[in-house]
């Protein structure tokens, strides 16, 4: 009895070493650049939110599901934010979230599906995970096509490569 009490410890340990986080939604944890008319146009989404469940020992029983409301898109120019908000863009009206959920996790990238626009692809982030707080900071960049996701049409003058970054701070 005591044997099998001693092997059960350490599944109990493993198993609570999760620790299931919030992302805080701050004005720089989503942020993206894109060419326009051959200049870099920046922006940001907020209404970050989700579940992203972390376990340092063993990153690969982790997961993030978390999404960015389309609709608190910024680039500084209210007009622009407006245009991008509508159907040749992101249609926000039909489509007000940005979504990722993960199908695999390792100690240093994320795999899973970005839904953007009603349109799901496999991508995956290279990201880096720091204790900050009483949670943690995850950071990561990658790039997209934006014709993949139906976003801006067949604009010529819009390029097809934005790239993506996150600086996400994650409390219990």
């Amino acid at each position: 009895m005591k044997i099998s009490i001693l092997l059960f410890v350490p599944f109990l340990l493993f198993a609570f070493s999760v620790v299931e986080l919030t992302p805080v939604d701050a004005d720089d944890a989503v942020t993206f650049n894109i060419k326009n008319f051959g200049i870099n146009t920046k922006g940001s989404f907020k209404g970050l939110k989700g579940t992203i469940k972390w376990n340092p020992e063993n990153p690969a029983s982790s997961s993030f599901n978390v999404s960015v409301d389309v609709n608190t898109i910024n680039t500084g120019i209210e007009l622009r934010d407006k245009d991008l908000q509508k159907e040749n863009y992101f249609n926000a009206a039909k489509y007000p979230t940005i979504s990722f959920v993960s199908t695999s996790v390792a100690a240093n990238n994320v795999t899973g599906d970005l839904t953007i626009k009603g349109v799901t692809k496999q991508i995956t982030i290279p990201f880096t995970v720091t204790p900050s707080g009483n949670g943690y900071l995850f950071q990561g960049n990658f790039s997209i096509s934006r014709k993949e996701f139906g976003v801006g049409g067949g604009s010529v003058v819009l390029s097809d490569h934005v790239d993506v970054s996150l600086k996400v701070q994650a409390n219990p």
